[in-house]
């Protein structure tokens, strides 16, 4: 599956992240362009750290789908990514611990209590970086 990011009405760059997560998991490869914030991309690393495939050039991210997350310590850079390592942990074998997940409350208020109402298994230790 190829990916643009757009103005609207065309895909949304704030989803770039969280899409990349889900295509990560799928087979077959794929690719995100970013055109609308190139440097959106502060993400892949830490996707990586959870076992993704993914490659970057210049504002176009490869990903090699099939990926099967293990946990990991990674750390959240801003919103977008937050959210895509939260998607990302839940996939994952494991306990992942996110780092700086603050960023999260910017856009997804109470996050890890409606998670927890979904079945989730979340836990947010206030007070840690």
């Amino acid at each position: 599956m190829n990916v643009v990011t757009l103005p609207y009405p065309g895909f949304p760059t704030d989803m770039q992240a969280q899409f990349m997560v889900l295509l990560a998991t799928i087979q077959g490869n794929s690719i995100i362009q970013d055109t609308i914030y190139p440097d959106r991309f502060t993400h892949l690393s830490e996707l990586d750290r959870l076992g993704a495939n993914l490659s970057l050039k210049d504002n176009t991210a490869t990903i090699l789908g099939g990926a099967k997350f293990s946990a990991a310590p990674v750390m959240a850079s801003d919103l977008r990514a937050s959210a895509a390592l939260v998607l990302a942990g839940l996939k994952a074998k494991g306990t992942t611990e996110i780092n700086r997940l603050y960023h999260i409350d910017r856009g997804y208020e109470m996050i890890d209590e409606k998670l927890l109402q979904l079945g989730a298994k979340v836990e947010r230790i206030r007070g840690s970086a």
